[in-house]
């Protein structure tokens, strides 16, 4: 068990099985998309890691950037979804493939989704790690899975709890 703040969290998900679901996302868009140069688009701050690993694993050419969204408070979405960063390229013609690190209420894919929308891209698909299929409320396809998880809320790997717990190589799951 470990103790971020005022909540503790119990061990959850591997690290091992995170890699295991990362190489096997990242082989699935190659299978799609090795003839084109995929541009990945990772949401932070929470998907540092994910983007990092995937690349290791996606074996053709492609670009990467980032782009900053928020929604969460504490433990809870805030249900309203700001763009802190945004991307700064014509993507007019290209495959955008969004890499998350967590889907749960589908707020921040509606977002991203009207953003890309007015880009004129040529493909847009979306690849999370962890999806809550119990929370999101959400009509928009999510093309990738890593893993699905139920609707508790996660720290590691990326996710954090007001800050803390980016840095752990697991994911462990609040203790209620």
């Amino acid at each position: 068990m470990i103790q971020l703040h005022d909540k503790q969290f119990v061990p959850f998900i591997s690290a091992q099985e995170i890699d295991f679901a990362v190489a096997k996302i990242a082989g699935l868009v190659h299978d799609d998309f090795a003839d084109e140069t995929p541009i990945f688009v990772g949401v932070l701050n929470g998907a540092f890691m994910v983007v990092s690993d995937f690349m290791k694993y996606y074996k053709s050419p492609c670009e990467v950037t980032f782009i900053k969204m928020a929604s969460y408070e504490g433990t809870s979405s805030s249900n309203e979804v700001k763009q802190l960063i945004g991307l700064n390229q014509d993507l007019t013609g290209k495959t955008v493939i969004i890499l998350e690190d967590i889907v749960d209420t589908g707020n921040t894919l509606v977002a991203l989704k009207e953003l890309f929308k007015k880009q004129n891209v040529k493909h847009f698909k979306i690849a999370t790690l962890f999806f809550k299929p119990e929370a999101y409320k959400q009509n928009i396809k999510i093309d990738y899975v890593g893993i699905r998880i139920p609707d508790k809320f996660i720290v590691g790997y990326g996710l954090d709890y007001n800050g803390l717990g980016r840095n752990l190589p697991e994911i462990y799951q609040l203790n209620d």
